[in-house]
């Protein structure tokens, strides 16, 4: 298949996906900035669609890229990722997708913090593999062990981390 083969294809795929949502052109324009005319064109082949056009397309229905332009399904399900270093705990992530929800593998050392209550956009869970994770939240103070979970809006002040006594070993979400 030639690139312009994959091209031809974008715009009946962008029609379908839009449609199964149940999104009008009018509402994925004000989602994505694009005018309903370039919409409409991108859709029936007038226009060659390009990243710029895409990228926003793509976000507004949570899907990754691959999806509007057809790119064949890689075979091998696992997520090989790299470990990132941040604040002293190390994340593993554990989703490809960018944007939209994504989770993590956190391993906090053991250390004894004073807690540095932040707030952001967005929503978390937690969940203890293995140790005891501190966890404040505006202003409750919970030790979570393992096997258990917490759930929480991130605009309430929060920290975690480890309770000192050992490492933590996680996964989260956000």
């Amino acid at each position: 298949m030639t690139t312009d083969d994959v091209l031809a294809e974008v715009g009946a795929r962008l029609r379908r996906l839009r449609k199964e949502r149940e999104v009008t052109l009018a509402a994925l324009s004000e989602a994505t900035g694009i005018s309903v005319s370039t919409l409409s064109r991108l859709e029936s082949g007038l226009r060659k669609p390009s990243l710029e056009l895409l990228l926003p397309i793509a976000q507004a229905h949570q899907v990754p890229l691959d999806e509007l332009v057809g790119a064949p399904e890689v075979g091998d399900p696992r997520v090989r990722s790299k470990p990132i270093e941040r604040g002293g705990r190390t994340h593993w992530p554990l989703t490809r997708q960018p944007g939209g929800l994504q989770a993590f593998k956190v391993l906090e050392p053991r250390r004894k913090q004073e807690p540095d209550l932040r707030t952001h956009e967005g929503y978390e869970w937690l969940y203890v593999l293995s140790g005891r994770l501190r966890l404040v939240l505006g202003e409750h103070d919970v030790v979570l062990s393992a096997g258990e979970a917490a759930e929480f809006d991130t605009r309430v002040p929060h920290w975690f981390g480890s309770t000192g006594e050992g490492p933590v070993d996680s996964g989260a979400s956000r």
